[in-house]
């Protein structure tokens, strides 16, 4: 089998029909199926050869494969539907498939109960709890959730459920430090 280095194609920038995602660029399907048949689903994108995020191929369900934009790339690079976007893409190798932020490492370091019941998540709850983390520009918020969610997780057995990690959020907000 062909080893998966990187690829490089021009894609179209399309509406994604539905309200949960916004605009996508195709994958030409000699790309998307070298990936998915080695069951890569993952992958680092590079768009207009500047912008590089971590994302998954989804399926259109017409045996195509695409790539989410979300709106803070689409309003940075100045992308629209039916522009042309020069696209790389190459294997995710990472653990998570996203960038484990420090502070939540900082945790897992030092609360092995707390990275037990994250680690016992699959990797898209993972992967929420890691963006959920990682986004804010404030490192003091960012331990904030960290410690929000290690600690719900605990609570709760690593069962884990998202209107109540919202309300967990919610309880420590409104907590005076």
């Amino acid at each position: 089998m062909e080893e998966l280095v990187h690829d490089t194609f021009t894609g179209l920038v399309f509406n994604i029909d539905g309200s949960v995602w916004g605009i996508g660029v195709a994958i030409p399907t000699d790309i998307s199926n070298k990936y998915i048949q080695q069951k890569v689903k993952r992958v680092v994108c590079t768009l207009k050869k500047s912008e590089t995020y971590q994302c998954a191929l989804m399926p259109n369900g017409n045996n195509q494969y695409f790539i989410n934009i979300n709106k803070e790339l689409q309003k940075k690079l100045s992308i629209k539907e039916g522009d042309e976007v020069h696209v790389k893409i190459k294997p995710d190798t990472s653990k998570y498939g996203l960038p484990l932020p420090e502070e939540l490492e900082a945790i897992f370091e030092i609360d092995e109960d707390g990275s037990h019941f994250f680690h016992q998540l699959t990797p898209g709850k993972q992967r929420t709890l890691l963006h959920l983390v990682g986004k804010p520009k404030s490192a003091d918020i960012r331990i904030k959730k960290a410690m929000v969610i290690v600690e719900y997780l605990k609570e709760v057995q690593g069962k884990l459920d998202f209107k109540e990690l919202n309300a967990a959020f919610k309880r420590a907000n409104e907590k005076q430090y």
